[in-house]
């Protein structure tokens, strides 16, 4: 109990003395991560509604691949990113190993399949019966899709949130393709490891504080947004 309340001290006497690496690792934390959902919201939620709305031969096979990629095991993601990116991969020449934009990719390889898979699944459950009554009233492709994603939107927020919820806590595959180099690909996850290997278990708590703080707002802040309307 001791320890914890060390680390809560720790975490506020960072905070408060305005300690610049803590603010740097929490920035590139919050880049690197938005980032991340973002690109896994603009193509996995169009992806999600098109597996969920349209029939074709075929898509039992996708859906299968996707529900598998939600689970996917980070490190797995890192190994992947870092054989493309490795000096001898296919996108070696790139030079993007070891950098923020590696990290990037690897938390889009792992939220991009719960982004989709969740939309999808919430499409899936939109009853036949509404999408007839939207075609008898006469309303356009573009007016139908918005009349759906306003039907579906606590689970399209619900979507997002898992995305995030994925990529903030990820730290195998940031790890792996970023090096967790000061000042440059550090972030709050891989500080913590980091930390803890050299028995600083003060310090990690003092950083788990601010991830869990950090993680705590934008979440309530998403499921605000997503119960309006819905909490008197």
């Amino acid at each position: 109990m001791e320890l914890i309340i060390d680390g809560l001290k720790k975490a506020i006497e960072m905070i408060l003395s305005g300690d610049q690496e803590i603010f740097d690792i929490t920035w590139l934390t919050l880049r690197v991560c938005f980032t991340a959902i973002l690109i896994s919201s603009l193509i996995g939620l169009p992806l999600g509604m098109f597996l969920g709305l349209k029939k074709f031969k075929g898509k039992r096979i996708v859906l299968i691949l996707i529900n598998i990629g939600m689970g996917l095991p980070p490190v797995v993601a890192g190994l992947w990113i870092t054989m493309f990116l490795w000096r001898s991969g296919p996108l070696g020449h790139l030079q993007l190993l070891y950098s923020p934009t590696a990290i990037v990719m690897a938390q889009v390889l792992v939220s991009l399949p719960i982004v989709t898979g969740l939309t999808s699944s919430a499409f899936q459950q939109i009853d036949e019966k509404l999408l007839l009554q939207i075609k008898a009233l006469g309303a356009t492709k573009i007016q139908t899709l918005l009349l759906l994603v306003k039907q579906t939107k606590i689970a399209i927020v619900a979507a997002i949130m898992a995305g995030f919820g994925r990529v903030i806590a990820e730290v195998g595959a940031a790890m792996m393709v970023g090096g967790n180099i000061k000042g440059d690909t550090r972030i709050l996850t891989t500080s913590i490891v980091m930390e803890v290997s050299k028995g600083n278990f003060d310090v990690a708590l003092a950083i788990s504080f601010i991830l869990l703080t950090v993680a705590l707002f934008i979440t309530a802040s998403l499921t605000l947004l997503q119960q309006r309307r819905h909490i008197p």
